[in-house]
């Protein structure tokens, strides 16, 4: 056991320092019919880094081949893009989007309940670490003996979480979580060759594509719900779209 400690001490560096030497500077541009995007929220989905582009659509962000990113606004679709070796070249890498049109053709009122509104469950909540500290850092609790209200007062935390941006890195923690969760399932589920050899994806792109299906809502609730007959023919199809942004130019 002392001989494999060692060894793992010997060859860490090795293995952290090919780990970065992979990562470089992508410089990219946005643009939506020929007209820069401005203030547009990229994301690197492997590490979750995220930031903005600037008013002229462009932004840089540390990456490697075989990474996912998405980029995302109000006002346009949500479009995810593979990263392959050319777009670290040293032009511009750029990335078309489309506008969204129409987003709202119709609003319709509906009687909703608590338990609609997802306000009430029907059944106990159980939080997960990341959950439970998102919803400490968000409500209010009761202060006793403080003020002139009978039965005490609410906190200050969730307001002086807000400002600090506490509660939204906690909101992400919970994303990130959640994702995580599906991952570990997906890798229960599937071995590697299954994608590499049933669904012919390049095995340096194996884990990006995981990170891709655990964005689709369906795969998502298939993975929740145990169901790997429905998981797996979603995930046939969306290796066919996520081949198909591999040789997207």
């Amino acid at each position: 056991m002392k001989k494999l400690f060692l060894l793992f001490l010997i060859f860490l560096p090795f293995l952290i320092f090919s780990q970065i030497k992979n990562i470089k500077i992508l410089h990219a541009k946005v643009i939506a019919n020929s007209i820069p995007v401005e203030r547009a929220t990229i994301t690197n989905i492997m590490d979750g880094t995220s930031l903005i582009t600037d008013d002229i659509g462009q932004f840089s962000i540390y990456a490697k081949e075989g990474d996912l990113i998405k980029i995302s606004g109000v006002a346009f679709q949500t479009k995810l893009v593979v990263l392959k070796a050319e777009d670290f070249g040293e032009n511009i890498f750029i990335i078309s989007i489309k506008v969204k049109l129409n987003q709202l053709e119709e609003v319709k009122v509906t009687k909703l309940s608590g338990v609609s509104l997802g306000i009430i469950s029907p059944f106990t909540k159980h939080y997960t670490p990341a959950e439970r500290k998102l919803n400490s850092a968000s409500n209010a609790y009761p202060t006793l003996g403080v003020g002139n209200f009978i039965g005490g007062s609410a906190g200050l935390d969730p307001v002086l979480n807000w400002m600090s941006g506490r509660t939204a890195m906690l909101k992400k923690e919970v994303e990130v979580e959640k994702k995580e969760t599906l991952m570990d399932k997906i890798e229960d589920w599937y071995e590697t060759k299954y994608f590499t050899q049933t669904l012919k994806i390049p095995e340096e792109y194996v884990k990006g594509f995981e990170y891709y299906i655990v964005e689709d809502t369906q795969f998502a609730e298939a993975i929740k719900s145990k169901n790997k007959t429905m998981a797996t023919f979603i995930m046939n199809e969306l290796a066919l779209r996520y081949k198909g942004l591999l040789h997207e130019k």
